[in-house]
């Protein structure tokens, strides 16, 4: 059981290491990271609560039963309260000062739900079964963190816009993206289509790629913000 449950945490907490590492210039506070997460994790419950009302009225078969399950059912409900916690503990608060902190927070909650889905999973789902451990810990808790990285990217294009209209647009499309994005995953691999499947690696590529441009974008302009930041550090050092 004990290494089940390590099998578990680890892919998370590792990304969720890796995610703080890449934010180098201006890191956000540990506690407020910590309370992301552990809300992240705690957005489990709402979800299972909402997600099984929605199955509820699941009328359709086949395709569309899949459909409305991956993008309705998992899609908007998982997507919708890991959002919800990052406005409620970060959006506002003052160290939300750039726009990689979105991305930063928006995965710091996607990373505590999928470790408390993938401890559900892995350890008392198919207990018999470790390789799910392995195919969770190389996809989907990785999915996750992708998805939170586009969730991220627009939460900070709407904090940080001055039009108001544009804010709006960017806090729906910091929804509904993912959203899509997390509902094509799950059909993919839920609508049992030969042709599907074989589009799933390319999929997860195509995730990888633009996410990681995401992130590169705002990483570097964070860079940029601290080198101009501390330029008239330097030019005072060189006129001594």
């Amino acid at each position: 059981m004990t290494r089940l449950f390590i099998i578990a945490v680890a892919p998370g907490i590792a990304l969720a290491l890796a995610m703080y590492l890449t934010d180098r210039y201006d890191r956000e506070p540990i506690h407020l990271l910590v309370k992301v997460f552990v809300f992240g994790c705690l957005s489990v419950i709402p979800t299972a609560i909402v997600e099984r009302f929605l199955l509820s009225f699941n009328i359709f078969t086949g395709v569309l039963g899949a459909a409305y399950t991956a993008f309705i059912v998992a899609g908007f409900t998982e997507e919708y309260f890991k959002r919800a916690v990052v406005l409620k503990t970060a959006y506002y608060h003052r160290a939300f000062n750039e726009k990689l902190d979105g991305i930063v927070y928006a995965v710091f909650s996607a990373l505590g739900f999928a470790t408390i889905e993938n401890i559900m999973y892995v350890v008392f789902r198919f207990t018999a079964n470790p390789q799910v451990g392995l195919f969770r810990g190389i996809l989907s808790v990785p999915a996750h963190m992708l998805f939170g990285v586009t969730m991220g990217y627009y939460l900070s294009l709407s904090r940080f816009v001055r039009n108001e209209e544009f804010r709006k647009v960017y806090l729906r499309r910091s929804l509904i993206i993912p959203m899509i994005l997390h509902g094509t995953f799950n059909f993919i691999l839920m609508a049992q289509i030969p042709i599907l499947m074989v589009l799933f690696i390319p999929f997860v590529i195509y995730l990888w790629m633009v996410n990681l441009r995401k992130l590169d974008e705002y990483a570097e302009e964070s860079k940029r913000t601290y080198e101009t930041m501390n330029l008239p550090l330097y030019d005072d050092l060189d006129k001594r």
